[in-house]
């Protein structure tokens, strides 16, 4: 979907990479009562902190395990606009089952390579692309299971030579064109640091908030990547101890 123009207040888009696999229903269920509310329950929590969003647009990257799942390992959407696609957006997350997952760690710097490369907006110099990423487990390094390359079908990947006239659709569990980094460096590399080429990020905008257990590899980046928050939780719980308001306040503080 094309920019829209520009409207007064904070020009924010928003990507959810979600854990799905079994352990991870409790805070599924959580993002599934919340949906509906979520656009108003962020826009009133920005108010109350004198900041008005114009518009907001939010993307959903579900992940499992490529070693155990591998065609289910993502489900994904384009980006919504919210409130106008509210609607879009519960249903893709009303359908989503926390199954699966294989052994312990999941691909989680996967969904979070998807994430850094979204198409985000850069229609305002008021802007952040915050991507928010919650787990219950560590990650697999990349490489052991990540494919090299997988089949065009979502609308907001596709590579330029994808003919528009075939049929699109808002969500699909097949990634478009996803060439992955190789390793955890090139994916840093991606986000950005400084004396190093290959940034995708808009440095001033990016943010990156992450809900996950104090293992490898999510402290790691916390404490190497700029402009990224870890919030540690319980492994193996599904993040039951984290209310999405708490998410929300997070968020909306980051801003």
């Amino acid at each position: 979907m094309p920019d829209a123009p520009a409207t007064d207040g904070w020009a924010v888009d928003i990507v959810l990479c979600v854990d799905v696999t079994g352990s991870m229903a409790p805070v599924l269920n959580q993002v599934k009562e919340g949906a509906l509310s979520f656009h108003g329950r962020l826009k009133t929590v920005m108010a109350r902190r004198g900041m008005a969003i114009g518009r907001m647009r939010l993307r959903v990257i579900a992940f499992r395990d490529f070693g155990a799942d591998r065609d289910r390992a993502i489900e994904r959407t384009a980006f919504l606009d919210l409130p106008e696609q509210d609607a879009e957006f519960a249903e893709f997350i009303a359908g989503l089952r926390a199954t699966g997952g294989g052994d312990v760690p999941e691909s989680g710097l996967e969904a979070l390579a998807l994430a850094v490369r979204s198409p985000w907006s850069a229609e305002s110099d008021d802007r952040r692309h915050i991507v928010v990423l919650f787990t219950d487990a560590p990650a697999h390094p990349l490489g052991k299971h990540t494919p090299r390359r997988r089949a065009a079908k979502s609308p907001s990947d596709r590579p330029p030579w994808w003919s528009s006239r075939r049929k699109t659709t808002t969500a699909t569990s097949s990634p478009a064109y996803d060439v992955y980094p190789r390793t955890l460096d090139e994916l840093h590399d991606q986000w950005g640091r400084e004396g190093r080429d290959g940034a995708v990020m808009d440095q001033s905008a990016k943010r990156l908030l992450i809900f996950a257990p104090e293992q490898k590899p999510w402290r790691d980046i916390a404490e190497t990547w700029d402009k990224t928050l870890f919030v540690p939780s319980v492994a193996g719980t599904g993040l039951k101890e984290i209310a999405l308001d708490e998410v929300i306040s997070t968020i909306a503080r980051n801003l």
